[in-house]
């Protein structure tokens, strides 16, 4: 892979679990980062760890739901960094709540799910890619899921939100393909992170999901990481409005 030194990459939902595996991966290639979250205290422990590891980075708060932070956000970058080459829209939470029939289901919690995974989405691309545009390019990736091809029967908010970002990603690597910015999609399959937790005390859950995973074992956040930061690189030159599932094998049974 080429290396990203003097580059810059800006990563939601980075205080954590796949978001701060990409963090160190990209910091491992050279690129300064801008580790962005709501939770600033774990955005900062990112940046610490991406420090101790010889890295450059930054901590910024950031609710992807909400226009003016995202602005604030990508402003914020481009002060501490003086560009963006890189996105990586991975911010996101998982249902509305209990898996209760559809009908069942809060509208507001289900409104809820759709802002931070597609409306976050489409803010991080609409305040970002003006940076990269004047960057001369550079690479997006969002973060779908599994669940971005099936779903699940009962709160249909996860499931609609992550097809909603595979659209997403395909009108704007459409959109700005002959203009530099690559725009692509991964789905990862089940991943151990802090929004798995409750799947993981369920062992009659964990035993089924491995059981149906072709690899018989559930994803790191390094392994998500590698290719996200691939998808951004050189390496990928080509490459733009593309889906890539990452789950062991699930979804090819």
């Amino acid at each position: 892979m080429d290396t990203m030194t003097g580059k810059v990459a800006l990563v939601t939902g980075a205080g954590s679990g796949i978001g701060r595996a990409v963090a160190l991966e990209f910091a491992a290639k050279g690129a300064a980062v801008m580790v962005a979250d709501f939770n600033l205290t774990g955005a900062e422990e990112t940046v610490r760890q991406v420090s101790a590891g010889g890295g450059k980075a930054a901590a910024v708060k950031v609710d992807v739901a909400d226009e003016a932070s995202v602005r604030e956000m990508v402003t914020a970058t481009v002060k501490a960094f003086g560009r963006i080459d890189y996105l990586v829209n991975n911010a996101g939470i998982s249902a509305a709540g209990p898996n209760v029939p559809l009908h069942e289901v809060d509208v507001k919690a289900f409104e809820r799910v759709l802002d931070v995974n597609v409306v976050g989405t489409f803010l991080g691309l609409k305040h970002a890619i003006p940076e990269l545009l004047k960057a001369g390019g550079g690479g997006i990736v969002n973060l779908a899921s599994t669940m971005g091809d099936r779903a699940t029967a009962g709160d249909p908010s996860y499931p609609t939100s992550k097809h909603a970002v595979r659209g997403l990603t395909k009108s704007a690597a459409l959109t700005y393909a002959a203009q530099g910015v690559r725009v692509n999609c991964v789905g990862p399959g089940v991943v151990r992170t802090g929004m798995t937790e409750a799947i993981f005390e369920d062992e009659q859950t964990t035993a089924w999901l491995k059981s149906v995973t072709p690899m018989r074992r559930f994803g790191e956040p390094a392994e998500i990481a590698k290719l996200i930061v691939f998808l951004c690189s050189e390496d990928a030159s080509y490459i733009t409005g593309a889906y890539y599932p990452i789950d062991g094998g699930w979804l090819a049974g």
